[in-house]
């Protein structure tokens, strides 16, 4: 009888110790593969973050009114301006008026920033301030989005007309100004370059000392 009572006693901690082994292998399965799932998880995540962070490389040749032109390695995602700042920033000289400093970067692209004279001497000459081997140049799209935008930020100064970005209907605007003095003030600005100050807009025909002293408060740089 005695005997029964061990082995029943036996029977049930080789049972609980069986049930216990039984149960931690189980969890230490599951948790292995949590475990695991969770590590590719994370591997896959750091993955996308390199293959993020590791833009495209290219290669871009800048020359002309730069401090330090040269060959630049920058990425796809920076734009001309980056690749102005990288050679050392702009010139005393330069003039960026014809080139679209938010283009984005491609691969052997060539950036020629020209001095003020040069880009006087295109539009005294041909007209026309984009080169094709420049790459950097704006085409007619971006200048006339370009001209826009200048237009709605300079010209809204005090409401104030920008006499260096206003088309000819916005000079209409100024009190004063009819069609032959707009047409005479975009043709000045074609062959002379922007207005230093407002005074200089009395070297434009038909506007003398009278003209200027109505317009002064209306205009602006």
């Amino acid at each position: 009888m005695e005997l029964m009572k061990h082995k029943s006693k036996i029977f049930i901690i080789i049972f609980t110790i069986l049930t216990l082994f039984i149960i931690s292998y189980t969890l230490d399965d599951t948790n292995a593969d949590e475990v695991k799932e969770k590590e590719v998880k994370e591997i896959k995540k750091d993955k996308e973050k390199t293959e993020k962070s590791e833009d495209k490389k290219v290669k871009v040749d800048i020359k002309g009114e730069i401090i330090n032109p040269g060959v630049y390695e920058l990425t796809e995602k920076d734009n001309v301006n980056d690749a102005i700042n990288m050679a050392g920033g702009l010139s005393d000289k330069s003039d960026t008026s014809n080139l679209n400093l938010s283009k984005k970067l491609v691969n052997e692209m060539v950036i020629i920033v020209y001095s003020k004279d040069e880009i006087k001497k295109m539009k005294a000459q041909a007209e026309k301030t984009c080169p094709p081997c420049n790459n950097a140049c704006l085409k007619e799209s971006d200048e006339k989005a370009k001209l826009n935008t200048q237009s709605k930020e300079l010209n809204s100064q005090d409401g104030k007309i920008n006499i260096n970005t206003a088309t000819k209907d916005e000079l209409l605007k100024i009190n004063g100004i009819g069609e032959t003095k707009a047409n005479s003030i975009i043709e000045y600005r074609n062959k002379n370059g922007n207005f230093n100050n407002i005074e200089e807009i009395k070297n434009v025909s038909g506007i003398g000392d009278a003209a200027f002293e109505k317009i002064k408060n209306q205009i602006t740089i």
